[in-house]
């Protein structure tokens, strides 16, 4: 249950981040909750198999920003996910580096100030 529930929390990240930003961009045919939940889908796997190797490999310009470089990190993965979830035709875009940077972090406050609301910390 707590996996399907951060998945919908994911979900309206994401959807707040694309309301927010003119940059990054959502246009699915079809049932829009259902894009968002696959993007979230997408976004949970990338973030479970590849933001750990990309946090132990960038561990020198983490030690070194005093963790700010994970904010990067955080822009990375979800690049990847922008990019796998246009491979699949779930029209997720973003207009460059620094849309996707702002979204991430977009994605990355809503999620904690939503897991910290429905006591999932």
């Amino acid at each position: 249950m707590r996996v399907v529930i951060r998945i919908l929390i994911n979900a309206a990240a994401l959807w707040v981040a694309i309301e927010l930003l003119d940059g990054f961009n959502f246009d699915y045919e079809g049932e829009a909750w259902v894009g968002f939940l696959v993007i979230a889908l997408i976004l949970a796997v990338v973030s479970t198999v590849v933001k750990p190797i990309l946090t132990v490999l960038s561990f020198p310009a983490v030690v070194l920003t005093l963790g700010l470089f994970l904010l990067v990190v955080n822009a990375i993965v979800l690049a990847i996910a922008v990019f796998v979830s246009d491979a699949l035709g779930l029209a997720l875009s973003s207009d460059g580096f620094g849309w996707t940077f702002l979204a991430a972090l977009i994605i990355s406050l809503v999620s904690w100030a939503l897991e910290t609301f429905l006591g999932q910390r």
